[in-house]
This record gives C-alpha cells, sequence and structure tokens, in this order.
C-alpha cells in the first residue's frame, strides 16, 4: 500500500479545495456506478467508460450526468490533470484505458483498494462467507437505520428499504462492507475481501465456489485463512461455528484477535410463521429458515460490537423482511405462494428449498433451480449439488446452452444433471418455452413455487407465471 497521498486526503477529509478528478475504467458495474455517484455527490469531478452498461445503472448514471457519451475505451480521456483512476472488475488487462493509465503513471486503485482508502480512518467491519452475506449485511443495516444511527457502507447488492448501496460520510464512526472472494481486479487477483483490513469481521460459513478462480477446496479455503490473518492485531472475529472448517481455521489462526462463536438460536414454525425463542419470551419474525436463524445470530453479535443492546437488536428485527432477492415472496393468492432467491450455489440451494418447506410443510414445494454460473455448469463441480433439492416435492432444473457457449465450456447432458443432483424425477430443460410448458402442466393448487437462479431463467417473465395460480 502507498503512503497516503492528497487523493486520499481529500477523499477521506471531503476537503472542497481540494476535490479530485477520478477517472473510472468500467464504470457500469454495480458497485462501481454506485461508488462514482456517491464520489460525484461529494463533490468530486467523476469521468468514466464503459462498453456496454445495463439498467439500473444506466439510468442512475444519465441522471447524475455521467454516463458515458458513447460506449467503448477512449485512452484519451485518461491525462495527467486526473489525481487518480478506479478499475472495475469488468477491464480486461489489455484495456486502452488502463494501459494509457499506466503509461502516464497515474494512481490506479482496484475497487476495493479505493474503498479501503476511503475507510482508513473509521472502524472497518466486514461481513464475508460463501453464503448469508447479504443477508447479515442487510440485516445489521436494517437494525442501525431503525434505531437511528448512521454509518457508512458498502452493500454487494440492493437492499429493500435502503436507496443506495454506497453510503460515504466525513462524520460516521463505522464503514459496514459486504466483502467477497472474487478477485479485485484483471491486475489484481486478490480476493477483494482480503484489501479491507477489518476491525470487526464476521465469517458465516465456507462451502466452495468459484472453481473458475478457485480449482481446489484447499485453495479456497486458504483464502479465508488469509482473510482472518488481516483482521487488524486486537480485533474481533465473529464467525459461525457450526461449520466445521471455519471453526478450525478461527481455532488454529496465530492472528492476535478476539473470537466470538455463534450458532443458530432456538425457534419454532407455528401457522406458517417462524418464531423466535429468545430470553425475554417468544419473538415473531417476517424471515424464516435455519440459515436465517443463522445469519440473525450473526448480525446480533455485530451490533452489539457497534453499540446495539440485545434487546433493541430484537426489536429492530421483527421488523425486517429479507434482503432484496433473497426468499423474496413476489406473489400470494389463496391457490399458492411464489417465492423469487437470489440461490445458485449448492449450499444456498439447499438451504433456501428447505426453509421453504420448513415454512410450508402442507403445500407442495416445486423447486425450479437455473444453473447459471461457470460453477455450477461444470462438470465436476455439479456433483456437489447431490440432495440439495431433496426436501422439494417436484424439481425443475434449467440451463441455457447459450450460457454454456458463452463461458466456453462443455455441455453438460441432462442425464449428467440428474445422477450429480441425485433426483431420479428431476426435469431438466434447457428452452424457456419447455419450461413454461412444464410449468403450466403442473397442479398449483395449495404449492409454493420457488424460483432459484443468479440470472434471469432465459428472460422468463414473471408475469406469466403469477398467471399460472
Amino acid at each position: 500500500m502507498q503512503p497516503v497521498n492528497r487523493v486520499e486526503i481529500a477523499i477521506i477529509t471531503g476537503a472542497k479545495k481540494n476535490l479530485m478528478k477520478l477517472h473510472f475504467i468500467a464504470i457500469g458495474g454495480s458497485a462501481m456506478h454506485s461508488l462514482a455517484l456517491a464520489l460525484h455527490t461529494k463533490g468530486n469531478i467523476i469521468t468514466g467508460s464503459d462498453d456496454a452498461i445495463y439498467e439500473p445503472s444506466k439510468s442512475a448514471l444519465q441522471n447524475k450526468g455521467l454516463l458515458p457519451e458513447e460506449f467503448g475505451w477512449f485512452p484519451e480521456k485518461l491525462t495527467r490533470e486526473l489525481d487518480a483512476v478506479v478499475l472495475g472488475m469488468h477491464a480486461r488487462k489489455d484495456n486502452p484505458e488502463l494501459k494509457k493509465a499506466e503509461e502516464l503513471g497515474l494512481k490506479i486503485y482496484s475497487y476495493p483498494e479505493f474503498l479501503f482508502e476511503l475507510s482508513k480512518e473509521k472502524t472497518r467491519v466486514v461481513i464475508g462467507g460463501s453464503h448469508g452475506k447479504t443477508t447479515i449485511t442487510a440485516m445489521i443495516l436494517h437494525v442501525m437505520h431503525y434505531h437511528g444511527k448512521e454509518i457508512d457502507y458498502m452493500l454487494g447488492a440492493p437492499v429493500r428499504g435502503i436507496e443506495n448501496t454506497i453510503n460515504l460520510s466525513d462524520k460516521n464512526d463505522f464503514m459496514l462492507i459486504e466483502g467477497d472472494e472474487y478477485p479485485a481486479s484483471a491486475i489484481d487477483l486478490r480476493p477483494k475481501f482480503h484489501l479491507y483490513q477489518p476491525n470487526i469481521a464476521l465469517l458465516s460459513g465456507i462451502a466452495w465456489d468459484h472453481i473458475n478462480v478457485f480449482p481446489t477446496f484447499e485453495n479456497y479455503l486458504e483464502q479465508f485463512q488469509i482473510f482472518i490473518k488481516s483482521i487488524v492485531k486486537g480485533g474481533i472475529l465473529v464467525y459461525n461455528e457450526e461449520d466445521e472448517a471455519l471453526k478450525n481455521l478461527a481455532k488454529n489462526t496465530e492472528n492476535q484477535i478476539r473470537k466470538h462463536p455463534y450458532f443458530t438460536p432456538e425457534y419454532h414454525v407455528e401457522d406458517g410463521e417462524t418464531i423466535l425463542e429468545t430470553s425475554e419470551g417468544d419473538m415473531p419474525l417476517e424471515i424464516f429458515g435455519r440459515h436465517n436463524m443463522n445469519n440473525l445470530a450473526g448480525a446480533k453479535w455485530i451490533c452489539q460490537h457497534m453499540g446495539i443492546d440485545e434487546d433493541d437488536f430484537y426489536e429492530a428485527m421483527m421488523e425486517f423482511e429479507g434482503a432484496s432477492r433473497r426468499l423474496e415472496k413476489i406473489y400470494e393468492n389463496e391457490n399458492g405462494i411464489i417465492f423469487k432467491d437470489f440461490a445458485h450455489s449448492p449450499s444456498k440451494v439447499k438451504a433456501s428449498t428447505e426453509a421453504v418447506k420448513e415454512q410450508y410443510p402442507n403445500k407442495k414445494l416445486i423447486a425450479c433451480l437455473e444453473l447459471h454460473t461457470f460453477s455450477s455448469l461444470n462438470s465436476e463441480f455439479i456433483q456437489q449439488y447431490k440432495d440439495t433439492l431433496s426436501e422439494a416435492d417436484e424439481a425443475v432444473v434449467f440451463y441455457s446452452p447459450e450460457a454454456i457457449s458463452q463461458k466456453q465450456m462443455q455441455a453438460v447432458s441432462p442425464e449428467e444433471i440428474k445422477n450429480a443432483f441425485n433426483e431420479p424425477n428431476l426435469e431438466v430443460v434447457s428452452e424457456t418455452s419447455v419450461f413454461k410448458r412444464i410449468l403450466k402442466s403442473k397442479d398449483l393448487k395449495n404449492s409454493v413455487l420457488l424460483l432459484m437462479s443468479s440470472g434471469t431463467f432465459g428472460s422468463l417473465d414473471i408475469e406469466e407465471v403469477k398467471a399460472l395460480f
């Protein structure tokens, strides 16, 4: 890490006389455009480029006058007048603007590096883990907002009720960061969460993912070991002690930190409502599922370290409706319910399926999963999905041949998928029209339809699905 320069000083202090000129390479990314907007709001001069920008980033940038006049890469935008360049993950190593920035000797930050510079003087709270990151971060932020406690934050995904995914200020003490393990940039392959140096950290669990980056579980596990080492001396690690791999890492770390394990609290389901059992009595919740009760326990610890006592935490959580795209109820009538969920990795698919079945034991559960990521479409990794849909009464797996082609992967056969999931009655489809036909053919009376995907099921029209009930 380089010494603090005037870029860092100006941004951290918000000094009006030293407003910065910053250029964003790949400004259209979800995190990149949010950061650009936040810095623009603080008065900094922002420019950016990208070869494609989609909604909602496009409209958000356009509304603030930051949308590039034309798409593409324009090295001439890079001049010595710039104070720094922020490099997005989407930009390749051979990006013409990146090359020009290097030639000019400009200061180049990856997104997480820049975020660290913004939060150097704050107490950094980083939420990591293979699953539950977004939900736990959303829980913490909900509690803080409920009690009127202002903090800075960076969210990895939109959260219901929160207008922006990034909040930057000069006065707040805490910076809450959702930290993932994906590479920082094309020229810095370190996982993002290695760069934040948290004062307080949470790890929710470890389940192998991103095999295109971490080809073995051992390699993936090592990234979490490094993350624990990166916690500042005397800092705090909150971790899920029900995860054996994580428990061992926490136990064996030589880092001089305080450790606070957590576990799933007692709860029960009563008439379709989840009741958390606390020392103050039973507490009804809007969220459900064992995995969410576990997430709640972790969030409680973090909130306590941020100055919220247990009673105040529970009071706020009674009104928490969940993170956006996480077991999000999108439709309900007398026949049934539709949930949309971002679950795509094996651990998330299993957790979401089991949660819905536990919440609605007397309804037929129809679980639909899209295999969309590099890992899920890999013929070796797909074995990790064994029994993840076993709680479903009926299950459908959808995959797009186009997605396989775009990723330049060898196609997996329907038979391979059935065998991998260990579901002989599993329906496997690769065309949206066929998927729609299967849904139309099902008896949806007294059922729950769970749609799990990080994609769109081949641009499936959700309104058409709602009309089936």
